[in-house]
């Protein structure tokens, strides 16, 4: 019995031949293991149902080119082409805020009843979101000034004596460093360290640095009549004043983790100003 001749015999055959041109073209040789040379027709029972080029490993830049469905053939689902616009609008722009957030600039700023002759209107607006919220919705007054009321610690306190009054202390240093104190309590003497968590120190140095409190200790504000002192911990504190305000001092404390807020770790006063709600 004469064997059934294969279907798509000249159909190998010119595929064959297309093989070895091809080889030929690309110097390769069809018996080196390294590389594999397969050309899938259409009409194959394969799972990928498209032409399939294994290429050395060591020939760079080489590519595996799949065939793109045409326009009319309909993608499965959950492989449909993201518009670009819908990429953009999920990836590119934050979502919306709500209608009823607003600014922080808005809600926090700070409002000197007179102008400091300290801190700029750009530092007095960078300092208030960092005060507490419902101390920004009123203005605040000078208290107390070196250039009206002299250097004088005793005076200080006699000046800025709010009972239950927050403070704002802004100083200059005599090489025109600008830094200071908030605190949520009044300034005053007292026989030990009083204060709450929402006391912090700054700088301006030249950009704004806020020191908050880490929570180590309590040691936010002490003063008596020879020294003011805001924070502290291991015997140095994070500001000190004179009796005189003449003279003070930074370090790095336990209760704020702050820097030097000025230059120097000692330095002279030039102006200081204490602030408080109106």
């Amino acid at each position: 019995m004469k064997a059934p001749s294969c279907p798509h015999a000249h159909h190998w055959a010119a595929r064959g031949a297309c093989d070895l041109a091809l080889s030929l073209l690309l110097g390769l040789r069809l018996w080196n293991p390294a590389c594999l040379l397969f050309l899938l027709p259409w009409g194959s029972p394969t799972p990928l149902n498209f032409p399939v080029v294994l290429l050395p490993w060591g020939l760079q830049g080489a590519h595996l080119f799949l065939p793109q469905p045409s326009q009319d053939e309909e993608l499965p689902v959950g492989c449909r082409e993201t518009d670009r616009e819908e990429q953009l609008g999920c990836e590119g722009a934050p979502p919306a805020a709500p209608a009823e957030r607003r600014s922080l600039e808005e809600t926090s700023t700070l409002v000197l009843s007179t102008p400091s002759n300290i801190l700029r209107d750009g530092e007095i607006q960078e300092l208030g979101p960092h005060l507490p919220l419902r101390l920004t919705q009123q203005p605040w007054r000078l208290l107390y000034s070196t250039a009206q009321d002299g250097f004088s610690l005793r005076t200080l306190y006699r000046c800025g004596a709010q009972p239950g009054s927050p403070a704002l202390l802004l100083i200059r240093d005599t090489e025109a460093q600008a830094f200071g104190a908030f605190s949520a309590t009044t300034i005053c003497c007292s026989s030990s360290f009083y204060g709450t968590g929402e006391t912090f120190l700054f700088s301006f140095s030249p950009e704004l640095k806020v020191f908050k409190w880490t929570g180590r200790n309590n040691f936010f504000m002490k003063g008596d009549v020879d020294l003011l002192m805001v924070g502290g911990g291991s015997g140095r504190f994070g500001l000190w004043l004179d009796r005189d305000l003449h003279h003070g001092g930074s370090h790095p404390c336990e209760t704020f983790n702050n820097e030097t807020l000025s230059r120097r770790e000692e330095f002279c006063i030039q102006d200081l100003e204490v602030w408080g709600p109106a």
